[in-house]
């Protein structure tokens, strides 16, 4: 069947596509969410986007672009909430978002939710508006509780998890390693889990001149820049990236940068400044904080390497922003690596995460003797454009339909 026009209803109940990334509720998701719905909006779909109103002054309504609402509703009090706190607070989630539905006489072909505080709430409404509830776990709570360097998911969010894995019409997930995962842990049946990637902004991120990147950031010239972005959480293997510095001390002009994190106050943002001084790699090591992503673009271009450390990526999105960006990637076995990074040739997947690999990693890009051509890396992620994504998207939801 040919998909008409649809009206979907995408919930990302704790973390707004248009938070401050790099804190510590905002991160990749909510660039998935927001660029997904942008796209399915340029095809003609009508998306409204619901999320909780987490701050003062915000509009309840705001039009994100053509066709895409994002819609504020209240639960709990206003602020920064915990998740497990916030989930005493869904149903009142959903009581408002009936009271918007209501008020404005609007029905949805289907529910879209992304994160398992998202999907409890659209369990709710896929029994009350009896429409196909298509539901993205973006992490999976048994798989990040049985990683090493996790923080530990509650046992809530695996029972709901587990239940969502069976009630949904349709599962997403972005690798096939992650569809594994569904299978393994959660007894999900393969044939209702789709595979859609993450993608990347190619208008966005694209090689920009190198020594006019660092001049613009006040990097040296003569300098090897090692980056890392993302949130700050013990799952994204910072330390040992810091560890893998540690190893390359007698490298001359060296530098990390590392993007990321909610303020150098916060707690985390301390014990990574403390680690680096008790590595005695202080003075190489830079924290730049939280960047805003149409800031990101002259830190991938005046960086050698991108380092993603982590313990466990559902996708790992910043591999894309990087190579459209012309900068190779040396990362662990987590999420797309291994399929979207030719070795060698724009990047490298470390054996295991320790430092003394990533460090290894690191060293063979650091140490080229000629450098890579930017626009071949460029051109190993085209395919994972977002007009594409949401193209595989629509995809999904047609099987969706179709199965009713």
């Amino acid at each position: 069947m040919e998909i008409e026009k649809l009206r979907i209803a995408m919930l990302s109940v704790h973390s707004s596509p248009i938070g401050e990334l790099g804190t510590k509720n905002t991160g990749g998701m909510s660039v998935y969410v927001r660029e997904v719905a942008k796209e399915l909006g340029n095809l003609g779909h009508l998306v409204d986007i619901y999320t909780r109103l987490n701050g003062s002054g915000q509009k309840q309504v705001a039009q994100l672009c053509d066709n895409v609402r994002l819609i504020h509703l209240k639960a709990g009090d206003n602020g920064h909430m915990n998740k497990l706190a916030l989930y005493g607070h869904l149903d009142d989630f959903f009581t408002e978002l009936e009271r918007f539905r209501n008020r404005e006489s609007v029905d949805y072909d289907l529910i879209h939710s992304h994160y398992w505080l998202s999907g409890r709430v659209g369990g709710w409404a896929q029994e009350r508006w009896e429409v196909p509830h298509v539901f993205m776990f973006h992490t999976i709570s048994a798989v990040k509780n049985s990683t090493v360097g996790s923080e530990k998911e509650p046992e809530l969010r695996t029972v709901i998890e587990k239940y969502l894995a069976r009630k949904c019409d349709r599962l997403l997930v972005a690798t096939d390693r992650e569809r594994g995962h569904l299978m393994h842990h959660y007894g999900a049946c393969p044939e209702t889990i789709g595979v859609v990637p993450c993608g990347v902004n190619l208008a966005l991120f694209h090689p920009l001149d190198k020594a006019a990147a660092r001049k613009q950031l006040g990097f040296a010239q003569d300098e090897s820049i090692v980056l890392f972005v993302g949130r700050f959480a013990p799952l994204k293997g910072i330390d040992r990236l810091l560890g893998a510095m540690a190893h390359l001390k007698d490298h001359q002009r060296l530098r990390l940068v590392i993007v990321g994190g909610d303020r150098n106050s916060t707690p985390e943002s301390q014990r990574l400044q403390g680690l680096s001084r008790e590595l005695s790699i202080q003075d190489s090591v830079t924290f730049v904080g939280r960047i805003e992503q149409d800031m990101l673009p002259p830190y991938y271009s005046a960086a050698d390497v991108l380092v993603i450390p982590s313990h466990y990526e559902s996708f790992g999105l910043v591999a894309l922003e990087s190579l459209a960006s012309g900068t190779p990637v040396v990362a662990t076995k987590v999420g797309a690596m291994e399929s979207i990074l030719r070795e060698g040739e724009t990047g490298h997947v470390v054996n295991n995460g320790s430092p003394r690999s990533l460090a290894d990693g690191i060293e063979t890009f650091i140490s080229r003797t000629h450098a890579l051509s930017a626009d071949k890396i460029r051109a190993s992620v085209f395919r994972f454009s977002w007009a594409n994504v949401a193209s595989a998207m629509i995809d999904e939801y047609g099987a969706v339909l179709r199965s009713l």
